[in-house]
C-alpha cells in the first residue's frame, strides 16, 4: 500500500509568515504608542519592550553579580585563607575594577545594575520599567548567593565568607548611616553618568568604578563599604545568618532614595532616553537586528519625544 505523499510547503508560506510577523510587530507598536499617549509609558519605552530577550538580561545580571560578589567577598575569604596575603587596599580596589569590567562587557545587555537599589533608583526616575525590577532583584540575589557558595566549596567558611559586618566599636546603627551616605554617593554617580546631560557614554564605567574604590579605601573599616544589599545578602544567605543584614538593607535603601531626590533637583523628573538606554541595555538591537527587507514599521508619532520624527501632518523645514 503506497504511503500518502507528504504535503509540500506552499510557495507563499514564507511571504505569509513575513507579513504575519510584520503585523504582530505593528500591533505591538500600536499598543505602546497608545500607552505612551495616555501617559502610561514614555514614547521610547517601545525600544526595550522585547520580552523574548528578558532571559538574556536576567542571565547577564546573574553572571555580573556573581563575578562582583566573587571578588568582593572573595578578597576577605582568600585573605583569611592565605594568612593575610591580600591587603585592605587590594580587597577594596579589586571589586571596583570588576565593576568597570562588567559594565564595559555586559552593560549593553542588561544595564549591568548588579545591585537592587540601582534597579529601583532607575525605576523611580522613570528610566526602567517597574515590571522588570523583581526579576532583576532575584537574579542579583541569586548571583551573589552562588558566588558565596562557590567560595564555601573552595575555601570553607573562613573569613565569614566575606560577610559585610560593622567594624570594631561600630554598632549596627552607625554602620547603617555609613552605608546610607556611601550609597547616596554611589547611586548619585550612577544616575549622573547615565544621564544624557553628562553624555559620558562608556566612561561611566570609570566613574562608577572610581567611586567604589574611593568609598572602600576610606570607609571599609567602618561598615565594609557594601553599598549593595545583594553583596551583603550572599554571604548571609550561604551561612544562614542574617543577624547583621538589616543595616546593609536599610542603609543603601535610604541612601538611594535621597540620591533619587537629589537627581530630581539637579536634572528634573527623569525619563531621559539616554539614561533609559544605559539602564535597560540595547540587547535586542545587538542580538537580533531586523533584516534589510523586514525593517520594523513605525507608528506615526511613536518617536515624538525622541526628537527624530515630526508629528503627523507637520511641514518639513
Amino acid at each position: 500500500m503506497s504511503q500518502p505523499a507528504e504535503p509540500q510547503p506552499s510557495e507563499q508560506s514564507a511571504p505569509a509568515e513575513h507579513h504575519r510577523r510584520i503585523a504582530v510587530q505593528q500591533r505591538r507598536r500600536d499598543v505602546w504608542a497608545i500607552r505612551a499617549l495616555l501617559g502610561f509609558e514614555p514614547p521610547w519605552s517601545i525600544d526595550f519592550d522585547d520580552v523574548s530577550q528578558e532571559w538574556r538580561r536576567l542571565f547577564a545580571e546573574i553572571v555580573g553579580t556573581f563575578l562582583l560578589v566573587l571578588v568582593g567577598a572573595g578578597g576577605g575569604v582568600v585573605s583569611a585563607y592565605s594568612g593575610g596575603q591580600i591587603g585592605r587596599t587590594a580587597a577594596v580596589v579589586a571589586p571596583a575594577l570588576m565593576v568597570m569590567a562588567i559594565i564595559l562587557s555586559i552593560g549593553t545587555v542588561s544595564g549591568a545594575h548588579l545591585n537592587p537599589v540601582v534597579s529601583v533608583a532607575f525605576s523611580l526616575r522613570g528610566e526602567f520599567p517597574w515590571r522588570r525590577v523583581p526579576g532583576y532583584v532575584v537574579s542579583q540575589l541569586a548571583g551573589a548567593t552562588l558566588a558565596c557558595l562557590f567560595l564555601w566549596a573552595m575555601f570553607g567558611t573562613v573569613g565569614h565568607l566575606g560577610a559585610t559586618l560593622p567594624g570594631p566599636h561600630v554598632n549596627d546603627v552607625h554602620a547603617m548611616l555609613m552605608e546610607a551616605v556611601l550609597t547616596l554617593g554611589l547611586v548619585g554617580t550612577i544616575l549622573g553618568t547615565a544621564s544624557g546631560a553628562q553624555n559620558v557614554g562608556p566612561l561611566s564605567a570609570v566613574g562608577v568604578a572610581g567611586y567604589v574604590a574611593l568609598a572602600g579605601l576610606w570607609s571599609s573599616p567602618v561598615s565594609g563599604a557594601s553599598m549593595n544589599p545583594a553583596r551583603s545578602f550572599g554571604p548571609d544567605a550561604a551561612l544562614g545568618n542574617f543577624s547583621h543584614f538589616w543595616p546593609y538593607l536599610a542603609g543603601p535603601t535610604a541612601g538611594m532614595l535621597v540620591a533619587v531626590a537629589f537627581a530630581y533637583v539637579l536634572r528634573g523628573r527623569g525619563r531621559d532616553p539616554t539614561a533609559a538606554r544605559a539602564a535597560q541595555g540595547t540587547v535586542f538591537d545587538l542580538i537580533a537586528p531586523p533584516a534589510a527587507d523586514e525593517a520594523p514599521t513605525e507608528t506615526p508619532g511613536a518617536d515624538i519625544g525622541r526628537g527624530t520624527t515630526a508629528p503627523p501632518g507637520a511641514k518639513e523645514e
